[in-house]
């Protein structure tokens, strides 16, 4: 019977760190009505932030993805104006965007800068005013 109870309450866990594992947007919200300069907070559980180069299991970066989706798994993230990389571990960043509604894409990658796929990545919607 404890056997039982222990392992019920492991599967629980491992269940519940399914769920919240990923990427996520702290700032803005799926759907808000924001100025001209964004500023965007990230977050990731699941995955420990290292800076760009560190190849440590577990660990990568954020990517912003502006007006465009997930990156397949495995694929290296382009370093252009719609792909921002956030080599240096950080979490936060300021954006200036045109008038219009905008998709945003928080994508997770590791050291060489290859995606984990659309499963650490969550897209958001915005309407700048």
């Amino acid at each position: 019977m404890k056997v039982s109870a222990m392992l019920g309450g492991l599967l629980l866990s491992a269940l519940s760190f399914a769920a919240t594992a990923g990427v996520s947007f702290v700032e803005p919200k799926d759907g808000a009505s924001v100025g001209q300069e964004v500023k965007v907070v990230m977050a990731v559980d699941g995955m420990t932030i290292k800076m760009a180069g560190d190849m440590t299991p577990g660990t990568g970066h954020h990517h912003l993805i502006i007006n465009g989706g997930p990156v397949p798994k495995g694929q290296v993230i382009p370093a252009d104006p719609q792909h921002l990389h956030f080599g240096k571990g950080q979490t936060e960043t300021t954006l200036t965007l045109a008038p219009g509604r905008h998709l945003l894409t928080l994508q997770f990658a590791d050291g060489e800068h290859k995606s984990y796929g659309p499963e650490w990545a969550q897209t958001i919607t915005i309407e700048v005013k």
